[in-house]
């Protein structure tokens, strides 16, 4: 009998995390044969925990806040989108016993934006709310397409001034605090990428932020729409959505990364939505 290609998501804490319910249906939707688990890792561990797994016959996986970082420093062999984002999110054993670090979750939020609700980027006015590392991971597939420019706003002015300096080679991306905000509205796509949420708090955001038609997209997810969301719907945004889709998306792009295979996301997504 021959044992199950085994992969994992690590974090701390991760009991509650999606990622091994939407592999296995990934698997059971493409025929592949896999064991998907949640690992338990902290970051004082993380080195470790990695080296075993992979040594042990692992062949690849995800890592959740705050190991992303530590993973990117840990693998040796990383894509342009993981190097830039400073953070890798998906490992995988290449066939000389490599690792490859990439980041799949900016291509999992363009993907969700422009295949699941049509909303297109190209030579939008985009505002990213936060300057962290969600905000790092996400920039250049946003910056990829073509967008009229992107402003990062963060609480700290510098921390987001000094982001957009790393990814001005790629396109028209400056950076402010959230003061200077109005100066620069109205935006079409307002992206949040605090962790503001997860609190139920909001950004400080002033009025005639979103242009007419705009759209308002949320990176954290939850059963209740978070305050972002209803901010977008409070200030007429004709879509505003959370990250559940985004979730699944980057795990379908890691799944393609493993094994060569696209999932459909929509039947995932749908099925996520209605056990909310």
């Amino acid at each position: 009998m021959t044992s199950l290609d085994r992969y994992a998501v690590f974090g701390q804490p991760i009991k509650h995390s999606k990622s091994p319910r939407i592999h296995q249906l990934f698997a059971e939707q493409t025929g592949q044969a896999l064991m998907y688990t949640a690992e338990e890792v902290s970051a004082n561990v993380f080195t470790a925990m990695a080296e075993t797994f992979f040594a042990q016959g692992g062949k690849g996986f995800n890592c959740t806040v705050p190991l992303k970082e530590l993973a990117w420093a840990w693998t040796a062999r990383k894509t342009e989108r993981a190097e830039l984002a400073k953070a890798v999110n998906t490992l995988a054993l290449q066939v000389d016993g490599s690792v490859l670090g990439d980041n799949t979750d900016g291509c999992g939020l363009v993907r969700d934006l422009l295949v699941n609700h049509g909303i297109a980027l190209a030579g939008k006015r985009i505002l990213l709310l936060g300057a962290g590392g969600a905000s790092r991971g996400i920039l250049l597939p946003l910056l990829e397409q073509l967008p009229a420019c992107i402003v990062i706003a963060n609480r700290t002015t510098d921390k987001a001034v000094a982001l957009a300096a790393e990814f001005a080679h790629k396109g028209d991306v400056s950076g402010c605090g959230f003061a200077d905000l109005s100066s620069h509205a109205p935006f079409e796509v307002i992206l949040n990428a605090t962790s503001a949420s997860l609190s139920g708090q909001l950004p400080p955001l002033p009025a005639g932020l979103l242009a007419e038609q705009g759209v308002c997209y949320d990176l954290a997810y939850g059963n209740e729409p978070t305050a972002f969301v209803r901010w977008g719907l409070e200030n007429g945004a004709i879509k505003s959505l959370d990250g559940l889709g985004m979730l699944v998306e980057q795990a379908a792009e890691a799944f393609f990364i493993w094994r060569g295979v696209r999932p459909e996301t929509l039947p995932v997504i749908a099925l996520l939505n209605a056990e909310r």
